[in-house]
């Protein structure tokens, strides 16, 4: 591969051009194995979490979603480790395999109504893997393409790999529409298979891409000269000096660059979904038409980081999230489904009990009922996705819900036969559902009352923000490591920032949202987040623009 000197540095000629576009996109593929899961979290809760009552279905197929991201950081100490003994190269082609793999049997994995429990745990066992392999990829793409770029270049071309995660979720949701709109009904039944299974077809495709890639010459040149590291772990984490960068880089950067990365695609595809009642192919075509006129937003805040700095742009981009995303959400909701916003101010929603007696309802076996009075009424309300507030009762008392002037009272079902306790929850049901559509909560989001134009303008506001936070962070977290450590140091904080602090995002935001039952109330977690980053990123993390890698 023919290369040009800029200052002693390896310049960006045509070849090295085609490398860094065969690395994007083999990471495009790697993104969109990751993220079928999270487009069809719904279907999947129903398919492998039966077990459990419905209201609690879709929180544990977010938390096995989740799962995926809570082994991240675990994939990039031992991935990072591999990258800077043996090199980035040999480091992408086991990632990408592993990734792949794990997604193809996830569409062969039988369901929980095949085989019980084991379902939904090979299910996770399955994501765990996957994000062994995600843990170890970014780091590998982002060093790789900042050590290619020349001076003053490195946002504009890393900015190139911060699409692919954009473009593996645009992918991910134009295939699921694609085989919703040749199978129909039969997706939801078995059809959400193909996706994944398709995803062996671009595991060829991905192995083959990586193997045309060169090693970085940066390191490469480190190599021949014996300069490696010969501990990454101990250089990178028990030296004060680094573990203050890594951390700075976690608390100043990534958490909150996670944070609004997550809200800003799916937590907003969630809340559409579930809290707004809006049909899943809607929701996916609204997310879709967001990120197709956002996405070139990655490239322009990368270039601008190049001129103005990594951190301004970063920083701003959360700052904007924290101040906006409740007018935002809310006007989602307006634009989306109004006729939830004019019946929560016409017939507001109370459940009043005994707070002793309203439980978290989250149980992994599936083998707990959940049985109170209160557990009965907020089950009831969850699965219709409306906004309540709660109100203390009497100790001992039998929880009731309030919708405006009329009142239901729910019942108490520990002492119940199965079949009674069936057929009461049914009765409640169907008279709680009455008396909400009579007040006019919409069990369906109405089509001819949403403002599509609006919808997508405001969700291109959160892709703008993501676009905002995301397209320099990768070049602003290579320039903090010395090159030597570079893979292994900056993979930690960056996949515990995206793994722990956004990709736990949906699951605690919407549990947030089901004990308060204030369905704005789960963006304190990431606005909160965002404010921590950008103080702590305003006052103790230095500009990187100008410094040179090569060290």
């Amino acid at each position: 591969m023919a290369t040009t000197a800029i200052d002693g540095r390896p310049a960006l000629d045509v070849s090295h051009k085609r490398v860094i576009l065969a690395s994007s996109l083999g990471t495009v593929f790697e993104w969109y194995d990751f993220y079928l899961y999270g487009s069809l979290a719904v279907i999947i809760g129903h398919q492998f979490f039966s077990g459990l009552n419905e209201a609690s279905q879709l929180v544990f197929a977010l938390l096995a979603f989740a799962a995926g991201f809570a082994v991240r950081p675990f994939g990039a100490l031992v991935f990072g480790r591999v990258g800077d003994l043996v090199g980035r190269k040999y480091t992408f082609l086991i990632t990408i395999v592993i990734m792949g793999l794990s997604t193809f049997f996830v569409g062969l994995l039988p369901s929980y109504g095949s085989i019980g429990v084991a379902a939904p745990v090979i299910l996770i066992l399955l994501r765990m893997l996957q994000g062994l392999a995600l843990g170890g990829e970014y780091g590998g793409a982002a060093t790789y393409v900042a050590e290619h770029a020349p001076p003053g270049k490195r946002g504009l071309y890393t900015s190139f790999i911060q699409i692919t995660a954009t473009f593996g979720l645009f992918l991910s949701l134009l295939v699921i529409l694609g085989c919703k709109w040749l199978l129909g009904d039969k997706f939801d039944d078995w059809g959400w298979r193909v996706p994944f299974l398709l995803s062996s077809l671009l595991l060829i495709v991905s192995v083959y891409i990586r193997l045309q890639l060169a090693e970085s010459p940066v390191f490469q040149q480190m190599k021949n000269e014996g300069k490696t590291s010969k501990a990454p772990l101990t250089e990178s984490f028990a030296r004060w000096g680094n573990l203050k960068l890594v951390l700075l880089a976690l608390f100043g950067a990534t958490a909150g660059q996670a944070v609004v990365w997550y809200c800003g695609q799916f937590y907003a595809m969630y809340f559409l979904g579930s809290t707004l009642r809006i049909d899943a192919t809607t929701t996916q075509l609204l997310i879709a038409a967001a990120l197709l006129i956002g996405t070139p937003f990655f490239v322009v805040f990368g270039w601008l980081s190049d001129k103005i700095g990594r951190k301004p742009v970063v920083l701003a981009g959360c700052l904007l999230a924290a101040l906006t995303y409740f007018p935002i959400f809310q006007g989602l909701t307006h634009f989306g489904n109004p006729a939830i916003e004019a019946a929560s101010a016409s017939a507001p929603i109370t459940v009043v009990a005994d707070p002793a007696d309203c439980h978290l309802q989250i149980n992994l076996t599936g083998t707990s009922v959940f049985t109170s009075s209160c557990d009965i009424a907020k089950s009831t309300l969850a699965k219709r996705g409306v906004p309540y507030t709660n109100e203390a009762a009497p100790a001992g008392s039998v929880a009731r819900v309030t919708v405006g002037g009329a009142s239901v009272d729910s019942f108490d079902g520990s002492a119940l036969p199965k079949a009674e306790f069936a057929a009461q929850s049914k009765a409640f049901g169907a008279s709680l559902g009455g008396v909400l559509d009579q007040a006019g909560y919409p069990a369906k989001a109405a089509p001819a009352n949403s403002n599509y134009p609006m919808l997508i303008l405001l969700l291109f506001l959160l892709v703008l923000y993501v676009t905002m936070v995301y397209g320099p962070i990768a070049a602003w977290l290579v320039e903090m490591f010395p090159t030597r450590i570079r893979y292994t140091s900056m993979s930690l904080p960056y996949h515990i920032g995206n793994g722990w602090f956004g990709g736990f995002l949906p699951s605690v935001s919407f549990g947030i949202v089901a004990l308060t039952g204030n369905i704005y109330s789960g963006l304190w977690y990431p606005v909160v987040i965002a404010m921590m980053t950008f103080v702590i990123g305003l006052f103790f993390v230095r500009e990187t623009k100008d410094v040179d890698i090569t060290a």
